[in-house]
């Protein structure tokens, strides 16, 4: 009966909107199924729902998801991601089957836990390990640039979450955490404090945590450097233990094309460890610029509860030479060779469709189209930039309002901005404003944003719609437009790197916004590093104050677009 429920279940999504349901993050409007000139075919719709009962797609968290962890209580799954200076940090993935994930709340949510005011986009939380021990779920982290080194405990791995456990003494990033046998518990980072015989060599090391005086205890040692003599970047450490050997699992080469997930072994938990043969267990280093999934690495292995082990890691899937949702959360099948982890066997990679985990198959409820900003809290995908100061935003009679703020999104606080993350290289975005001005500093409306320095935004003003467009930290007007009712609709279309921003009265009367502009404004660079874009609401008024609100009706994220070769068409007409 629950096979049958499923196979109904996925029917239904793939009737709605044919994609994979690993990947579903909208629902399609329902005409698109009673319409009786969309006729069904029934075969192939079959067939998808075979192979989608089969087979999953990756990545499984798509979108800003790098660094992933993660941990089994019994037949449930957790999974934790870096976050950076986004609050709420940290967020809690759930699952039952390893593929369909759900985001169940966020181990950051007080702004007494962190404060990442006067933090860069690409610092604050970094590496996350969820750990999960005799009742008691551990996070374990790094607050780079705002506090260092610190873990968080709960019951519930929803939250709330405990305050901080700063650990003072503990150098380096990346912290994790195991228990032995004797349940003595061990961490493990890394350090470059040390003179280095090669350019970024780092050392892995582990020492004794206790938890009950809340510090770490004995001596501390150092377990590897990496897996050759000319290894950099030794970072992720994992202990886990493997039939009664210890297995250091370690990411080496940097986060970007040399990335690689390298594994080393030893008898005992803080003795000498020696690399794998094979090492590097997992890397796309040796597949060239043009493999559409790149700088894969920073994993964590995971057994069900029959038996199988699987591999969480990120990665890059590249969007015509572009990597613009930067680094996301993939699943790899592994097997054990004479105590070495295999890859996806046969394959030695990660891919971009492969068969599921043995698992019961669990669909989550997928990310409604539209916020209708009809509850009373904010939905768990949307977060703020850094910690928010004040409350400047409230939901009432369905109306997300802002408060505008002097606080601007070109400096390191928090502006009155919500965003969540871009997950699809072909969406749109629409939301409907009502916001009316006296003053010529005042703005409000929709905002693409990756880091202070890199970011779009359509803006209401006094009596313009306004598309400004900061890149590698040079801000310009490139459209500007008269309007001057207070009511209107702001509208992103975008396919792969081209976008195309709108805005109009009504959403049959829409008007485009200067040209096609380009997202490699957003990917990642030199400038913008480690952390990932969003998509969302703000409202300024630019380093003044005011008592002026900006009020949204709702809020539309469509990955369903119906018609990708008309959009294209479009595109290249508005170039």
């Amino acid at each position: 009966m629950k096979v049958l429920k499923s196979i109904i279940s996925i029917s239904l999504l793939f009737l709605i909107n044919p994609i994979f349901p690993a990947n579903i993050n909208q629902q399609s409007k329902a005409e698109t199924i009673i319409k009786p000139e969309n006729k069904v075919d029934f075969t192939q719709t079959t067939k998808k729902i075979q192979r989608a009962i089969t087979y999953f797609q990756n990545p499984i968290i798509p979108g800003f998801a790098p660094d992933p962890s993660i941990c089994r209580v019994n037949d449930d799954y957790y999974l934790v991601t870096s976050s950076f200076v986004w609050f709420p940090g940290i967020p809690i993935y759930h699952s039952k089957d390893l593929v369909n994930w759900e985001l169940i709340g966020h181990g950051i949510t007080r702004p007494t836990q962190v404060n990442f005011n006067g933090v860069k986009d690409k610092d604050g939380i970094w590496a996350v390990t969820i750990r999960y021990y005799k009742g008691l779920f551990y996070l374990i982290t790094t607050a780079s640039d705002c506090g260092g080194n610190f873990y968080v405990t709960a019951k519930d791995p929803a939250g709330p979450w405990s305050d901080p456990v700063w650990l003072k003494d503990a150098p380096g990033i990346d912290a994790s955490l195991m228990w032995d046998d004797d349940d003595k518990c061990y961490y493990t980072g890394n350090t470059w404090n040390f003179k280095g015989s090669w350019p970024r060599q780092c050392a892995i090391w582990a020492q004794e945590l206790d938890l009950k005086e809340q510090k770490l205890v004995g001596e501390r040692k150092i377990l590897t450097y990496g897996h050759a003599n000319n290894a950099g970047n030794a970072e992720s450490p994992h202990i886990y233990k493997i039939d009664n050997k210890y297995l250091l699992m370690i990411a080496e080469g940097g986060t970007n094309m040399y990335h690689a997930v390298t594994v080393h072994h030893s008898d005992s938990i803080l003795k000498k460890y020696t690399s794998d043969y094979i090492n590097p267990v997992l890397s796309h280093r040796t597949l060239g610029n043009n493999y559409p999934i790149q700088c894969v690495g920073h994993a964590d292995l995971v057994q069900t509860q029959k038996g199988d082990w699987w591999a969480v890691v990120l990665g890059k899937r590249m969007i015509d030479g572009e990597a613009l949702l930067s680094r996301e959360t993939f699943l790899c099948k592994v097997n054990f060779e004479n105590g070495t982890p295999i890859f996806n066997p046969g394959y030695g990679k990660v891919l971009s469709e492969q068969a599921r985990p043995d698992l019961p198959w669990t669909p989550v409820k997928p990310q409604p189209v539209r916020d209708e900003f009809d509850s009373d809290n904010l939905a768990l995908n949307w977060n703020f930039i850094r910690t928010p100061k004040t409350a400047f935003y409230q939901i009432s009679k369905g109306e997300l309002i802002l408060k505008l703020q002097p606080e601007v999104a070109d400096s390191l606080v928090s502006p009155a901005m919500i965003i969540q993350r871009i997950k699809h290289s072909a969406y749109s975005v629409t939301t409907k404003i009502r916001f009316s001005t006296t003053i010529n500093n005042e703005q409000a409306g929709l905002v693409v944003y990756r880091t202070d320095k890199s970011y779009y935004m359509l803006l209401k003003e006094k009596s313009n719609i306004v598309l400004i467009r900061k890149h590698n930290g040079r801000k310009e007007i490139v459209a500007q437009e008269r309007y001057d009712k207070p009511d209107v609709l702001l509208k992103l279309d975008v396919n792969k790197l081209d976008a195309q921003f709108s805005f109009g009265e009504t959403a049959d009367n829409m008007q485009k916004m200067g040209k096609v502009q380009s997202l490699s404004v957003i990917a990642d660079s030199e400038i913008n590093k480690f952390n990932g874009p969003g998509v969302g609401i703000y409202a300024s008024s630019n380093g003044m104050k005011s008592t002026n609100t900006a009020r949204f009706e709702w809020f539309d994220y469509d990955a369903g677009i119906s018609n990708p070769t008309k959009f294209q068409e479009s595109i290249e007409n508005a170039k």
